[in-house]
């Protein structure tokens, strides 16, 4: 198995907001509307304008534009700015050694990052909203004989290394009987993962929205859906134990992920500005961005034990499948920011 094409590949997008914002392109006609509800308790708090934080923006998340669109940083008392990544782990390396503070990955970056000895903790909860829709599946070419995952024996799998994509493989293939050995996984970043699928070098592709979504409107057929039992619908943040280690920091930091969440909320709310805001961000088709927002629609919430209980599963079947070699302990890699019936999905707008 190939692993060349999961080395770290890192497309920085520095955009600080220190002041006052224009929406831009097309929604330059929408009001700012969260511009004056950061946290009031942010204002008395001048100790924290010494601070600058990266959040990373995982595969282009909506999170840059959605803050030009709604201001939610504007009087913020830190600047802010954002790191694109084309997946998962290399999103929670970077947490690890402080080039982020924070960022939302899949359910297996956190275990692989860990079993790593990576410095970083997962510290809040992206609940699906729409937990009965999958937000990654197996996918196989048009006209491919393969019905179930039984047929996957032997098989080429396309699957992003250490991803929640490489996670829904596994499982998948548990689910039948078989192992890792039992099919060729050959690891893939997603752009490599969508040309080897394309050109039939593999016989599947294990990979997330839109990129899955898009393959199917092209002709493609999903062979496993993502969704429970054998994969998770939620993801996770993780922050860099350098900023939750120092208490200032941490708490300025809570204020970041509390107006992350909401400008996620606001756009829940309207779906038109993010869908475009998707659209803008990851170069896709506003037709294509509508059709996987379902996939980006969450609520954030504190961490809970059923979600430390999935992750551990998952860990141990990483471990099992010698996919890790480190046994993770999920619960002490886990540090909630938020306070205890946090729900973004209950927040007001005017």
């Amino acid at each position: 198995m190939r692993n060349a094409t999961s080395r770290i590949v890192i497309a920085v997008a520095p955009f600080a907001l220190a002041g006052p914002l224009v929406a831009c392109g097309s929604s330059s006609d929408t009001p700012a509307p969260l511009g004056n509800v950061g946290n009031a308790s942010s204002a008395k708090h001048p100790e924290w304008s010494k601070y600058t934080f990266t959040i990373g923006d995982n595969g282009g998340d909506g999170s840059q534009e959605l803050a030009k669109i709604t201001g939610v940083f504007d009087n913020a008392p830190y600047k802010v700015k954002f790191a694109r990544f084309t997946y998962g782990p290399p999103l929670v390396q970077a947490a690890a050694s402080g080039d982020i503070d924070l960022g939302s990955v899949g359910d297996v970056p956190p275990i692989t990052g860990a079993a790593k000895e990576y410095g970083f903790k997962i510290v809040a909860v992206n609940r699906s909203l729409t937990p009965d829709q999958a937000i990654e599946n197996i996918i196989v070419p048009k006209g491919s004989k393969l019905r179930t995952a039984a047929d996957l024996k032997g098989k080429r799998i396309a699957v992003p290394q250490g991803s929640s994509a490489h996670g829904l493989a596994l499982n998948a293939l548990k689910s039948v009987g078989l192992g890792p050995k039992d099919a060729e996984l050959v690891f893939l970043d997603p752009a490599a993962g969508a040309t080897a699928f394309n050109t039939g070098k593999v016989d599947a592709w294990s990979i997330w929205n839109p990129q899955s979504a898009i393959a199917v409107k092209n002709g493609a057929r999903v062979l496993v859906k993502g969704l429970p039992p054998i994969d998770q619908t939620s993801s996770y943040y993780v922050a860099t134990d350098k900023s939750l280690n120092d208490r200032t920091k941490r708490a300025a930091l809570t204020d970041v992920l509390k107006r992350l969440s909401r400008e996620y909320a606001w756009a829940i709310k309207h779906p038109d500005q993010y869908a475009k805001a998707l659209s803008k961000e990851q170069g896709i088709p506003l037709a294509d961005a509508k059709a996987s927002l379902a996939a980006y629609s969450n609520r954030v919430t504190p961490v809970e034990e059923s979600d430390i209980e999935l992750e551990q599963k998952l860990a141990d079947v990483f471990l099992e499948s010698g996919q890790i070699t480190r046994k993770v302990d999920v619960e002490s890699i886990t540090d909630n920011l938020l306070p205890a019936g946090y729900d973004s999905s209950e927040l007001t707008f005017d």
